[in-house]
């Protein structure tokens, strides 16, 4: 039996915070009965949409936060999504409509990496947005993307402050000019792309399996089909001690399986599938082999069998009775069901049949988790609540088993093994191409090594800074300038003014000093004298380059580069001549080297050590447009090893 080291996860947990527009004075009691009263309506709304989803780990919920800090009293939630990041935007969808369909909220949303939002549409940012000056400039407001901005001098714009604003301020600034701070149609666009779809998206996500359960997990799931995340997760997250408990099966015996349909997320299902994993022989899970139709069912149904296990095994049959207080004594359940009621949620169905009943739970399993959340010290366990669900949940093994006749067909699963044509399409997708490039023969594939040297020169020569450099995306651009003010300019800023006297009296060093500054230039002189300045400066460090070229070129290091081939002849009768030179490679002309040939030559060698995996050189290469094909020449024969 595979005994693996838990796997370690980040805990990645998105924020949201929903504030009311401040309009008139309001005592705190009131202001907490005012929101209280939009988390009721929030959660009834959006009820039909989000009850029959699976969460990863935790779901949307929302909770009443009194004013503390200087942040005004806001509706607020947390979620751990764990894998699954769509868990993540399908939050940021249901905000941004929240924030349209209450038009008296603003939201606000975060993650433990900050401003996602912002890294979304990092590509459309104006320049001045940087993570230092971002804090509390990004909302949802009437369903809508606002980014505060910035004055570019202090005082210049009277109702912005200089500094990013405090929470009151930002509520103050969106309530009073709302039309100065909707984000661009760049940065909205990039948002929307990534919410594009929901809430149809929901279905899309979903995956649906057939699997060879034990009786009692078909009955709990057909209760809660939420707790299928939880069971995975144990699974996919087990260590030596979970094991443990699975070597000898005490709550859902083997012998009692039956064949049954269980929805997945994507995600979750992808974690089932991809792990490899033997049971223990004393457990009474085999498997059928490889070759037998219902192996995946059998697969999958003892994976998810050992996670239940797992969970069951972590608490005690007898926990404490002050979990098991039932929804319906919550004070706030009657006028949510009232509110489910008004907003059709149960489409209809009389009141007591078996359709309307199985609607009533679900509902009480969302008002549970994301209306009336109880404090985790009284919150129950995933395990607790499966063992609870298995004390008072009546169900009949036979007629389970007759069930196994009617099992809808599953859903296709290729999507797990993506081709790679496929997996480019997906990626162009990402990084916001709206439509898939035509497909080109192999026998009429072109691909210009040029433009890889000219990209590469490009990006050497666009501005860059200790932030970063900027990437040349279109090809067609116009081409970039040197300008030797501003290289010397930045050199200044970056590494300082230089110091009045030299600590050295290596000439070299107090050369090298004079182009860490240019403090030296008298900035009040002509024109005149300050193009001779620049211009000796830019000498002096060719003179340097020079020097060091001739010193490089009879090393290992100089002969690693390939030289212009017109200039063979020519450095062949300069090596004759420099082995009777005593002088050595001073004397010795210098072979200018083929840039291009060196450049390209050494991208490609870096691309194909990559074998195909994501690598440097590939994903520069990418960012600046340019597409190499997949090395198709057969690799040498590895020579054998010496003794």
């Amino acid at each position: 039996m595979e005994e693996n080291m838990k796997l370690a996860t980040v805990e990645d947990t998105v924020e949201y915070r929903l504030f009311l527009i401040p309009d008139e004075p309001r005592d705190a009691e009131k202001h907490k009965e005012i929101l209280q009263k939009y988390i009721e309506r929030i959660m009834t709304q959006f009820a039909p949409m989000l009850v029959q989803y699976i969460w990863q780990n935790q779901p949307f919920n929302l909770k009443y936060k009194p004013e503390k800090g200087g942040v005004p009293a806001h509706i607020f939630g947390v979620t751990k999504f764990g894998d699954n990041i769509e868990d993540e935007w399908l939050i940021v969808y249901i905000v941004k409509q929240i924030t349209k369909e209450f038009p008296e909220l603003v939201a606000r949303i975060e993650d433990n990496d900050g401003e996602f939002l912002l890294i979304e549409a990092a590509d459309y940012l104006p320049k001045w947005l940087d993570p230092e000056n971002s804090a509390n400039r990004v909302f949802f407001y009437h369903g809508e993307l606002c980014i505060i901005p910035a004055p570019r001098t202090p005082g210049a714009v009277s109702w912005l402050p200089t500094a990013p604003p405090t929470i009151p301020q930002a509520l103050n600034i969106i309530s009073t000019h709302p039309e100065k701070i909707l984000a661009s149609e760049s940065v909205r666009a990039a948002v929307n792309r990534r919410i594009r779809g929901y809430p149809e998206k929901i279905q899309a996500s979903l995956h649906r399996a057939h699997c060879f359960l034990p009786a009692g997990i078909v009955a709990v799931l057909k209760q809660r089909p939420r707790l299928v995340a939880a069971g995975v997760q144990a699974f996919y997250l087990r260590d030596p001690i979970d094991l443990r408990a699975c070597r000898v099966f005490k709550t859902f015996l083997p012998e009692t399986r039956i064949m049954t349909s269980v929805t997945f997320t994507k995600c979750l299902y992808a974690q089932l599938m991809q792990q490899r994993f033997m049971p223990d022989r004393r457990s009474g899970y085999k498997l059928p082999p490889p070759a037998h139709p219902q192996h995946r069912a059998h697969e999958l149904g003892m994976k998810l069998a050992h996670g239940f296990e797992i969970l069951c095994s972590k608490c005690s049959p007898h926990f404490s009775d002050s979990k098991k207080c039932p929804v319906t004594a919550s004070p706030l359940w009657a006028g949510f069901l009232d509110s489910l009621k008004k907003n059709d949620y149960f489409k209809g169905l009389i009141e007591g049949s078996s359709q309307y009943q199985e609607r009533l739970e679900m509902a009480k399993n969302y008002f549970q988790l994301s209306v009336n959340r109880p404090e985790s010290s009284l919150a129950m366990s995933p395990g607790e609540e499966i063992l609870t669900l298995l004390q008072t949940l009546p169900f009949d093994i036979e007629e389970l088993k007759k069930e196994e006749a009617n099992l809808p067909p599953e859903d296709d699963d290729q999507w797990l093994d993506l081709s790679p044509d496929q997996l480019d399409q997906l990626l162009q997708e990402a990084a916001g191409k709206k439509e898939p490039e035509e497909p080109v023969a192999k026998e009429k594939e072109h691909y210009d090594l040029t433009q890889v040297s000219k990209s590469m020169k490009a990006f050497i020569s666009k501005v860059s800074t200790h932030k970063g450099a900027e990437l040349p995306r279109d090809p067609s651009e116009t081409p970039v300038t040197f300008d030797a003010d501003s290289f010397l300019n930045y050199f200044d800023k970056i590494l300082g003014p230089r110091p009045p006297e030299s600590d050295s009296d290596d000439q070299d060093e107090e050369d090298f000093e004079s182009l860490e500054s240019d403090d030296d230039l008298d900035f009040e002189t002509q024109e005149s004298g300050e193009e001779a300045s620049v211009k000796g400066t830019l000498d002096d460090l060719k003179s340097y380059m020079a020097q060091m070229d001739r010193e490089l070129a009879h090393t290992s290091i100089g002969k690693s580069f390939a030289t212009q081939k017109q200039m063979e002849s020519v450095a062949q009768a300069t090596k004759s001549n420099s082995d009777e030179d005593d002088s050595g490679a001073g004397g010795a002309v210098m072979t200018p080297v083929d840039v291009d040939l060196n450049l390209v030559s050494n991208i490609l060698e870096s691309y194909s050590s990559q074998a195909g995996l994501a690598g440097p050189a590939s994903n520069l290469l990418q960012s600046m447009g340019v597409q190499l094909p997949d090395n198709t020449d057969p690799r040498p024969a590895s020579k054998p090893a010496k003794d």
